[in-house]
């Protein structure tokens, strides 16, 4: 454990806190996460999770630009479903973005967990991606991603990692229960 990690995983407690809670400040506070982490992830050889969190960087920017000026009235982003066919489509690309990029990393790197880490990376971009426009289902997403992440960091004694992704399940799943509610109450869903 290292002062960078602490540091990378208070901002991560504390950006999953503020998302929950559907305020904006979620995105500066986990582009400061993120960013630690694209080390963090280097020295462990969990390459596909450096990739994510160098894109994450991007994401960041777009999450924290879209909840600002989001819906085509540039007002503020309501939380929205995803119908069937859609969520399908973004399992479907979970499932085969998985598989290929595990096989690249098990083929041609030293990747610890190829396809474990294959799968954290492209699931968190579709949980990211969909957090971004603010859909539900962003959530479930997350903490299939949160399962994963906890047995790999724990094996590779990230602990503090570890036990934030542990976190990361239980403010997963309040983030869920508390934008179910906004969604489901359409006074809340406009405030």
């Amino acid at each position: 454990m290292t002062p960078i990690e602490i540091i990378a995983v208070l901002c991560g407690l504390l950006s999953v806190i503020l998302t929950i809670k559907q305020n904006i400040w979620c995105w500066p506070v986990g582009l400061v996460q993120v960013v630690l982490f694209i080390g963090i992830f280097y020295e462990a050889k969990l390459y596909s999770d450096m990739v994510l969190h160098i894109i994450y960087v991007f994401l960041q920017f777009y999450g924290w630009y879209h909840w600002l000026y989001g819906d085509k009235n540039r007002d503020r982003l309501p939380v929205t479903q995803l119908d069937l066919i859609p969520l399908a489509i973004w399992c479907g690309v979970v499932v085969a973005g998985t598989s290929l990029w595990g096989y690249a990393m098990f083929r041609w790197t030293d990747a610890a967990f190829p396809f474990a880490d294959a799968f954290i990376m492209v699931a968190s971009l579709v949980a990211q991606w969909l957090m971004a426009q603010k859909k539900l289902q962003s959530w479930w997403f997350w903490i299939s991603v949160d399962v994963v992440a906890v047995y790999v960091y724990w094996y590779k004694e990230l602990n503090l990692t570890a036990i934030l992704y542990a976190i990361f399940l239980v403010l997963a799943t309040l983030g869920w229960l508390a934008w179910r509610k906004t969604y489901l109450q359409p006074e809340l869903n406009a405030a």
